[in-house]
């Protein structure tokens, strides 16, 4: 097939299996856990869902009863903690980010548990920004190991219960101030809804696992706001009408006090530019603790003012349960926020930025922060995706916001979509010639064979595919690195 033709493939396409490592769940317990490397081999024995092409959403695959098991076999180390629970459609890893900045630098030890990784499994749990030691989730996983080897198969826990589990246990272990936990899918069955937090919050509602969560808007949002707790406070940003609805009738089902920043706090923000800090963002809100005027957003792009508010107006509700964080502090840490990819610029020349918007809403915000934070001669867009995401949709604003376009998938998604079906799809909603790529590295060098000094290299669509570039990069630095030290 020629790279630019944009006909549907006449060849069948291969047929994938729907099983994932969980294959290996039955011989798990055959694996003995000495080093860090059986320790993974174990844990990618159970089910992960995250790498699934069909996911069943039912209380029977999401059995919280089964993690309430493992927890309690695990002396229950939940109860050790305090805890901040964020669900949403895009912006989770940002407000969790901008949130544990701002808390460390007012003196708390923070865990933060965030998925997917990009590059190291350890991403995953941190406390203060450091990555749990590889001899400590060691020691965790066997434990994991050791109490759950004799248990039926219908009670052995997934890959992410298992992660949920060993990230409880070392934020106990590490006697964390507070654990910032962000939910892996949906709200109302992911393996972090166990937990009894403070508060709650839930970012921007769009189309996001829609073959899971719901077709529609609001039923989506109600996954999401399943996170809701009796007389726990709940915080999300303005919302479209109907997930506005929505999310207030699930708060009044449960008892939860909600509040909209936006609505019932007052928050506003507004895009400028200054010498010091180029294009940027600053937001303003009033609470009855705190009133912060035209803070700086420390992460590109309009969307994460949203973002941030949620972030500032969660710490403002911990304030008030005596959590005590001077707004210098806040300041400094909001201004100190780092997040790997997110609007990343991971090489110089050609640059090339790393995104993981996967969803149409996130591709839009990321196309329009190009816009607004980067100059650029011609965007070049290197694209994949899953197959469960809003595929049309992220390839419209694609379409509006590349000048080229090369689809490609991720090596290690069984998820991902075939680039020749998206490149089948986008015939369907654009008359721009793109090209294929079977696989990351050949997409970022057909990408650097078309693209001058003043332009931009964009690859998006998927944390996966993001996680291989960052990989792909690093590894290539270091070549140069070595090969520059030789001579």
């Amino acid at each position: 097939m020629s790279p630019t033709t944009r006909k549907r493939p006449t060849t069948s396409k291969k047929k994938r299996t729907t099983t994932s490592r969980s294959r290996g769940a039955s011989s798990a317990s055959s694996i003995k856990i000495t080093t860090y490397n059986t320790a993974l081999r174990w844990l990618f024995s159970h089910t992960d869902h995250e790498r699934m092409r069909k996911v069943h959403y039912n209380k029977t695959t999401f059995d919280l009863d089964r993690m309430r098991k493992l927890l309690r076999a695990m002396g229950n180390p939940q109860e050790q903690l305090k805890i901040v629970h964020i669900a949403g459609s895009k912006g989770k890893g940002s407000t969790c980010a901008m949130l544990e900045s701002m808390l460390r630098a007012s003196g708390y030890t923070v865990g933060l548990y965030s998925s997917p990784h990009l590059v190291d499994l350890r991403e995953r749990i941190k406390v203060n920004g450091e990555m749990i030691g590889q001899t400590d989730l060691t020691h965790i996983l066997k434990t994991v190991a050791d109490k759950t080897k004799r248990w039926r198969v219908s009670d052995r826990p997934s890959f992410f219960e298992i992660m949920t589990a060993a990230a409880a246990v070392y934020f106990a272990e590490q006697a964390v101030d507070i654990a910032v936990l962000e939910t892996g899918l949906g709200g109302r069955l992911d393996a972090t809804n166990v937990f009894e937090p403070l508060v709650c919050g839930v970012t921007q509602i769009s189309y996001d696992h829609a073959d899971i969560l719901g077709k529609d808007l609001p039923t989506i949002a109600r996954e999401k706001a399943g996170i809701f707790k009796e007389n726990v406070p709940a915080i999300t940003v303005q919302q479209t009408d109907e997930v506005t609805a929505a999310m207030r009738e699930v708060a009044e089902e449960v008892g939860a006090p909600l509040q909209f920043a936006g609505q019932d706090i007052e928050f506003s923000y507004r895009f400028e530019a200054s010498r010091d800090l180029g294009p940027h963002t600053r937001v303003c809100m009033t609470t009855p603790i705190a009133h912060y005027e035209h803070l700086p957003v420390p992460l590109k792009g309009e969307h994460q003012a949203l973002n941030c508010g949620l972030a500032i107006a969660i710490l403002d509700k911990l304030r008030g349960v005596g959590f005590e964080a001077p707004d210098a502090k806040i300041i400094e840490g909001l201004a100190e926020t780092a997040i790997e990819g997110r609007m990343e610029l991971a090489w110089p020349e050609p640059r090339i930025l790393l995104d993981g918007a996967h969803n149409a809403a996130s591709m839009t915000a990321l196309i329009k922060a190009i816009g607004a934070h980067i100059p650029y001669d011609s965007l070049v867009m290197v694209f994949g995706c899953a197959q469960d995401k809003d595929v049309r949709g992220m390839l419209e604003q694609v379409n509006l916001g590349a000048d080229k376009i090369i689809f490609t998938r991720a090596k290690k998604n069984p998820r991902a979509v075939e680039p020749e079906d998206l490149l089948s799809e986008f015939g369907e909603v654009s008359e721009k010639m793109a090209q294929l790529a079977p696989n990351l590295e050949e997409a970022l060098n057909l990408a650097a064979r078309a693209v001058s000094r003043e332009d931009l290299i964009c690859v998006t669509g998927s944390f996966y595919l993001v996680g291989e570039a960052k990989q792909f990069l690093k590894d290539l630095a270091a070549k140069r690195a070595a090969a520059a030290e030789a001579n």
